[in-house]
């Protein structure tokens, strides 16, 4: 199943829709499609949707997709990579009155340079992009705070021998 997201902004994203949509009908895209559609007043045909998921049903839309097509919104890209999914990022323009500027699009090939998603900066593109994805394998995220925390974790165990009672006194 493939799971598109369009966000909660407040600008539509009917770009995105409209092309997905259209890989359904045309058959380039044979699995089963949920769309949340956001703000945007298209109506998919080919596809099942509804404006806005509660967040239960959001997670579990993601746990069950083997694609996630997403707008370039860090919660969800974040969200997507810490379960490994297989994960599209069509980033919202500014030149398209899609958002105010083009952070997302920044973002999203941060991602796509750390081998973590694959940013798709142009719909029409998606049939490639779907197809490189099908056979890719992304690396794994770590967080900067998992990072962190074994960084930290790994030197006390290592001073621990050492330690005295008392040694640190205020």
């Amino acid at each position: 199943m493939i799971f598109v997201t369009v966000g909660t902004q407040k600008f539509p994203f009917n770009r995105l829709l409209k092309k997905v949509d259209q890989l359904a009908r045309d058959g380039v895209i044979t699995e089963e499609v949920f769309i949340q559609t956001g703000t945007g007043d298209y109506i998919p045909s080919c596809c099942h949707f509804q404006d806005f998921y509660g967040r239960e049903q959001f997670g579990e839309m993601l746990e069950t997709c083997s694609i996630l097509i997403t707008h370039g919104g860090a919660g969800t890209i974040i969200d997507a990579v810490k379960r490994r999914k297989k994960t599209i990022v069509v980033p919202r323009l500014s030149k398209y009155g899609e958002h105010v500027d083009d952070h997302q699009l920044e973002l999203s090939l941060r991602f796509h340079e750390m081998n973590l998603v694959y940013t798709c900066r142009d719909e029409n593109n998606l049939p490639d992009a779907l197809f490189k994805v099908r056979n890719h394998e992304f690396d794994t995220y770590r967080s900067n705070t998992e990072t962190f925390i074994e960084s930290v974790d790994a030197f006390l165990q290592a001073d621990a021998p050492t330690m005295i009672p008392g040694r640190f006194r205020t």
